[in-house]
């Protein structure tokens, strides 16, 4: 199916056409419709599927035909890496159509705060924003939401993990009654579904591939201790000279000692994670895009927002905790159909963990042989129960003699 097929405004296909954008995704031509109808949608899908386009193409083609200006659809997102990612999109959909745009996602500097709060009270036909930035605003009073058309949640599973639930429903307070819902989620929790179901109204459900890593991503592990995983790691680093590395860590410490590590064995890396600020996330993006930075190392927060073409492989140096969010690390290789590599790296603790992701992801992933040097790793065996043993403090008094 083609946009074309569609019926969009003239204007929103000679944006697309100028992208060279012509096949819909299953996901754009399931909502796509839905969305032009006025129906709420409720959609479940994983990264990499299309579906920033499948809510944007509908929004902007009900904008374009509309002559009246007025703040049109608010768009929340969790991290400000994903609102920029949707604001950079838009904004080439929409080259030829007279819609505008309003990235708000915050910092630490009060010079952006004044020039956020300008342009939400000149106003934008589409507002982006992360949550918490934006009630700041809304507290202020000089954001108007009257005429909202539009109420869109990206990632939503995502900003409940983050704990955004009660912004999101403050937020909910200031808008129209009567808009058009449309919830955006890679996986379906109970809670998120209470969620998409207590925002929406008599809302179509769409499931597309869910939970399945794309066919070009070739999956390994390697079973290791944990002391073997740095040495590991810095031997396939230096060996393979892949042009772009995005590694994963489960904790923002873990991130800052990674970074520290591949340094030290002279690889050019950089450490993300949300205790950097606004300019220190987008310079180490920005030095990983054009290639001056090989390794990106960094927490779950851009498995989902980072939107970066051609990553040769991911490691996974730590299992994730959900296994709904392996799937979304992994996507971050072979995307728009080119191939990848990722690799994870699982210690005795997580060898359960990494069954329940085979188990979600349907497929045993092959467990690769350690190097010699490496040294001898743990068997596979995720039935057993590992227990760990601390040295205990020993806190009696001494004898006297």
């Amino acid at each position: 199916m083609t946009f074309h097929d569609f019926s969009l405004c003239t204007p929103l296909l000679d944006g697309l056409d100028s992208m060279g954008f012509e096949e819909a995704t299953p996901i754009q031509e399931k909502v796509i419709p839905l969305v032009l109808n006025g129906t709420d949608v409720i959609a479940c899908a994983q990264t990499g599927t299309g579906k920033t386009a499948a809510y944007l193409l509908p929004i902007l083609d009900r904008i374009s035909r509309n002559s009246i200006p007025h703040t049109a659809a608010l768009i929340i997102a969790p991290t400000r890496e994903l609102a920029q990612q949707i604001d950079q999109a838009l904004q080439g959909f929409a080259y030829f159509t007279h819609a505008s745009s309003i990235a708000v996602y915050g910092g630490s500097s009060g010079i952006l705060f004044e020039q956020e709060k300008k342009s939400l009270t000149d106003g934008a036909s589409v507002i982006i924003a992360t949550p918490g930035r934006l009630l700041s605003h809304l507290n202020l009073g000089y954001v108007k939401f009257a005429m909202l058309d539009f109420l869109v949640l990206d990632e939503a599973d995502k900003m409940l993990d983050m704990g955004f639930y009660d912004d999101i429903m403050r937020i909910i307070t200031y808008l129209p009654k009567k808009r058009q819902n449309l919830c955006f989620s890679a996986t379906m929790p109970p809670r998120m579904r209470e969620l998409a179901k207590r925002i929406t109204h008599n809302a179509s459900e769409i499931n597309i591939a869910l939970s399945k890593p794309a066919a070009g991503v070739a999956q390994e592990a390697f079973l290791v201790y944990e002391n073997q995983k740095i040495p590991l790691l810095i031997k396939l680093l230096k060996e393979k000279k892949f042009p772009s590395v995005l590694i994963f860590a489960s904790t923002k410490s873990g991130v800052k000692d990674l970074e520290r590590e591949l340094i030290r064995a002279k690889l050019s890396a950089h450490a993300i994670s949300s205790d950097l600020s606004q300019e220190e996330r987008e310079h180490a993006l920005l030095s990983f895009r054009n290639g001056t930075t090989k390794n990106l190392v960094a927490t779950d927060i851009l498995s989902r927002g980072i939107d970066i073409d051609n990553i040769s492989l991911v490691v996974n140096y730590d299992v994730p905790h959900d296994a709904e969010d392996y799937v979304h690390r992994v996507g971050r290789t072979a995307r728009a159909e080119s191939t990848g590599l990722a690799i994870t790296l699982v210690n005795e603790k997580d060898q359960q963990r990494f069954a329940k992701i085979e188990k979600l992801i349907e497929k045993q992933v092959t467990k690769a042989e350690l190097p010699p040097e490496i040294g001898k790793g743990p068997a596979w065996e995720p039935d057993k129960k590992h227990h760990y043993s601390h040295p205990k403090k020993n806190f009696s008094r001494k004898k006297r003699r």
